[in-house]
């Protein structure tokens, strides 16, 4: 059989997939993590790697037989695509499924922040509570709030829809021209500044890469709205997270709902200390229904490859290379 590398136990059906149909080594953090599992298993020829996992040019020196990358996950920065593409290694992830509940969780965190859900809760938990104030607590409205999107991929969509169903007026930055979007749904195409400097909430929705690393820096944090909001439910480095500490401790912000982290597991600790900052541990596609759909996609990416096919969820560097 052939051998097959899981960096973490996921979901069940999934792992009993792979016991099935491969020799399955699950990387144990007790002994080494996925490093120490990679050298000890030179000769296997699948790695289902997450976020978390650096597959970098070391692990792949490493990996003499390896044939397919499989990234629980829709962004894959975590992999170097360009030493894969050297060595011929096919590199799958899992778009789609997860852009319902990544929306879901951009909305979720607009709402919290704008309503000061949090610290209502902690009011609640402490015995504060005497009874009604009119001024307790009092957050923002969104009915009426202009949203700019940052990325109007799937997800980026999938919150603008969202977003139209509470009432806000959607604007959106893209690299690329969306023709039928802006028709079909009336959402205008601004420029990166001007997105910024007028929108009451701003939500990012754009896949990393070195071109865009700290979109969000000191400068842009400075050019938005005083009382705006900040929500980043993609990925931690598109922003400077001391900048944007430092925006919401002077209240040049209203606030910020962060789902991932510049450092990721590490947070700036000056966020912790921060009422107008709500903070989740990566928590966007955290769902029954689709952490299940996610890993049985790395399991057929995996079947698809060792078995000689092209798997459905290449990313689109290989892609690309196959259509020269």
């Amino acid at each position: 059989m052939k051998k097959v590398i899981l960096a973490h136990r996921y979901h069940e059906e999934a792992v009993a997939a792979l016991n099935r149909e491969f020799d399955l080594v699950i990387a144990d953090e007790k002994n080494g993590g996925l490093g120490a599992c990679l050298r000890r298993h030179p000769d296997a020829e699948g790695l289902i790697s997450f976020l978390s996992d650096p597959v970098d040019a070391a692990a792949l020196r490493a990996m003499k037989t390896l044939k397919v990358i499989a990234n629980f996950a829709v962004g894959y920065n975590n992999i170097d695509v360009g030493r894969a593409l050297e060595r011929n290694v096919l590199v799958t992830h899992t778009p789609d499924v997860l852009t319902g509940a990544t929306a879901d969780l951009a909305m979720a965190l607009m709402l919290a922040v704008a309503r000061r859900l949090i610290e209502g809760d902690a009011f609640m938990r402490s015995g504060r509570f005497h009874g009604w104030r009119a001024g307790l607590l009092l957050g923002k409205e969104l009915d009426g709030a202009i949203l700019g999107i940052v990325g109007m991929g799937r997800i980026g969509l999938a919150t603008a829809l969202r977003a139209r169903a509470f009432g806000m007026k959607v604007i959106f930055y893209s690299r690329s021209a969306k023709p039928r979007i802006e028709k079909k749904f009336g959402f205008a195409r601004v420029t990166f500044l001007e997105l910024i400097r007028s929108a009451d909430v701003v939500s990012l929705h754009l896949p990393y890469s070195p071109s865009v690393h700290h979109l969000f820096s000191h400068d842009a944090f400075a050019l938005m709205k005083k009382d705006a909001i900040f929500i980043n439910t993609a990925r931690g480095p598109l922003m400077d997270e001391e900048a944007l500490a430092g925006a919401l401790e002077r209240k040049e912000l209203f606030g910020a709902g962060l789902d991932v982290y510049e450092n990721e597991p590490a947070m700036n600790p000056r966020l912790k200390k921060l009422k107008n900052a709500v903070l989740l541990p990566h928590l966007g596609s955290a769902t029954e229904a689709t952490r299940r759909q996610m890993a049985m996609m790395t399991v057929q990416a995996v079947r698809q490859a060792l078995a000689g096919k092209r798997p459905r969820h290449l990313i689109p560097e290989w892609k690309e290379r196959l259509k020269k």
